[in-house]
């Protein structure tokens, strides 16, 4: 990006926004997101329910794919663990 900023098309807003790099922060569309996930997958968030919190990848790995890998993992883990705690 700073070569992108350096080279003159833009400033970094710009450059993010042009490149689609931005991070997905909405948190309606995350939860969408998650929502999504946990009716796709439910024998999974039947074990994240049942305690085994390692089981919470393939559901962050839905989401993250849902949004083009531009959400926060670590946001998205934790509104998982949330909804299914």
């Amino acid at each position: 990006m700073i070569d992108a900023v350096l080279d003159g098309e833009g400033d970094p807003d710009q450059v993010v926004a042009a490149r689609g790099l931005a991070v997905v922060s909405d948190e309606g569309a995350l939860a969408a997101a998650v929502e999504a996930a946990i009716a796709a997958h439910p024998d999974v968030a039947a074990k994240v329910r049942e305690g085994k919190v390692a089981a919470a990848g393939p559901l962050v790995g839905a989401v993250m794919k849902a949004t083009g890998g531009k959400a926060d993992a670590a946001r998205v883990r934790q509104l998982i663990l949330d909804r299914l705690s």
